[in-house]
């Protein structure tokens, strides 16, 4: 389904998210995913008062979309209507744990409706006893197909216009669901999702479960976020997602095992919906903390890079790198004492390329020299990210014959564990957190390996090197 053209409700409210920058007296904004730079007329600068822009006539309506297309603005919860909690149903795909599901009908609540899609389980007796108790729908499957079949066998018995897709290790906050249902007064949106934290049982965290809490695969950080790919929100995990039932058709692509989520997070985003990640919004997860269950998850993830490969083959690039970029590697790379004099001529001809189309803005200069330096560090991000998670096996190998390899992956190694410390703050030791860290590379890049041998196709490991500047 096509998404319809947008008519953002009077008293909508958008903000400028913290990575747009105004600069020209407030005509010209910096920002958004692809980062651009966005030219306004004088009535429209005008329309934002202290970075927010109130949705009140057809300009201000326009101009709020136009900025939560870019990804520069988020809206503003406050501003958006009270949802009606009875339009939304519950699908909830098990498969086995019945004290997991029992937690889970608990925190949805008696009022809810809710339909239970038991997937084959071994326990199925134990799967009833816990629905009943609880009042839901039971659905039972003949055949196991996966939780992305089992979501779309319940979605299929869904008649209210919203529904959510809940795993039964998830715990709901009693508002998550409320605050998510509000983002969809934008006719645009197509789905929502939480932040996802971590679950602490009786017995505590232990050291890989305090690593989770900080760096789990599922948390998607602090920040609302337009989601799609290639931004920096570019997916949203299944575990707990609110749809719009009219926008996603059949739902999940039900031959996938693995990627299932990001799959139709693509799809819609290809189709021109919008998608909304929204940390106000909280559940809790039952991460993994035995070592051999948490890596053979995170191995599980990087599987899924070679299915998606063949359907979003333009998305899955593990990098996205401009062509002056990767001269800036290189040279760097090379480790020689014209490297860094190499590095820094590249970006100042590429900053001086990227000036002569800024003509409209006051600095030109100033500006393509931001977004030149935004776009090296994030080349280094980049690439010391390759090296560490899905090119650590060629990384290695090379690293036996190679000083300069052994040492830029010694350094992407240290310098990603100490970056990624400050940011996280976490509940543990460095060291350790450290170790978890590499490990979590090693089982997800692995993963990834694995998935291309058997795909038979390199895809998922390629960078995607685009033709601009």
């Amino acid at each position: 389904m096509i998404p319809p053209q947008p008519h953002l409700p009077d008293g909508f409210t958008v903000r400028l998210n913290r990575r747009v920058r105004v600069r020209d007296g407030g005509r010209a904004l910096i920002g958004g995913a692809p980062t651009r730079v966005l030219y306004l007329t004088g009535a429209a600068s005008g329309m934002i008062a202290d970075r927010t822009i109130r949705v009140a006539d057809a300009g201000t309506r326009a101009l709020a979309d136009r900025l939560l297309e870019a990804g520069m603005a988020d809206p503003v919860l406050a501003s958006l209507p009270d949802p009606d909690e009875s339009a939304v149903t519950f699908v909830v795909p098990v498969f086995g744990r019945p004290r997991a599901l029992d937690r889970l009908l608990d925190s949805i609540g008696p009022t809810a409706s809710v339909i239970v899609v038991d997937d084959v389980s071994p326990d199925r007796a134990a799967i009833m006893a816990v629905v009943e108790a609880h009042g839901a729908r039971f659905l039972p499957l003949s055949v196991n197909g996966g939780p992305a079949a089992a979501r779309n066998e319940g979605l299929r018995h869904v008649t209210t216009p919203f529904v959510a897709f809940v795993d039964s290790d998830i715990v709901l906050d009693p508002d998550a669901t409320s605050t998510l249902l509000r983002h969809f007064a934008d006719p645009k949106v197509a789905l929502a999702a939480p932040r996802v934290h971590g679950l602490q049982d009786e017995e505590g965290l232990n050291w890989i479960g305090r690593y989770e809490e900080a760096r789990s695969s599922l948390d998607l950080g602090v920040h609302p976020a337009t989601v799609r790919p290639r931004s920096p929100v570019s997916w949203v995990p299944g575990a707990f997602l609110v749809a719009r039932v009219g926008a996603i058709g059949d739902g999940f692509s039900a031959e996938m095992r693995e990627g299932e989520d990001v799959d139709l997070v693509w799809r819609l985003a290809e189709q021109g919906w919008r998608i909304r990640f929204e940390p106000e919004a909280r559940v809790w997860h039952e991460h993994r903390q035995t070592v051999a269950d948490w890596l053979q998850r995170k191995a599980f993830y990087g599987s899924s890079a070679h299915p998606l490969s063949m359907r979003h083959p333009r998305d899955i690039a593990p990098a996205v790198l401009a062509p002056w970029s990767v001269g800036v590697i290189a040279a760097l790379l090379a480790q020689r004492c014209w490297s860094v004099p190499t590095a820094l001529a590249i970006s100042g001809f590429a900053a001086w390329r990227i000036a002569r189309k800024l003509r409209r803005s006051e600095h030109p200069m100033r500006v393509a020299a931001e977004l030149t330096s935004e776009g090296v560090l994030a080349s280094i991000t980049q690439t010391m990210a390759l090296f560490v998670r899905h090119w650590w096996p060629l990384a290695v190998i090379a690293s036996l014959f190679s000083r300069r390899m052994r040492r830029a992956l010694v350094l992407s190694s240290v310098l990603d564990v100490v970056l990624e410390y400050r940011r996280t703050r976490p509940r543990l030791d460095p060291v350790r957190f450290g170790v978890a860290r590499r490990l979590d590379d090693l089982a997800y890049g692995a993963g990834v390996w694995f998935s291309a041998v058997k795909g038979r196709s390199p895809r998922a490991l390629l960078p995607d090197i685009r033709r601009h500047s």
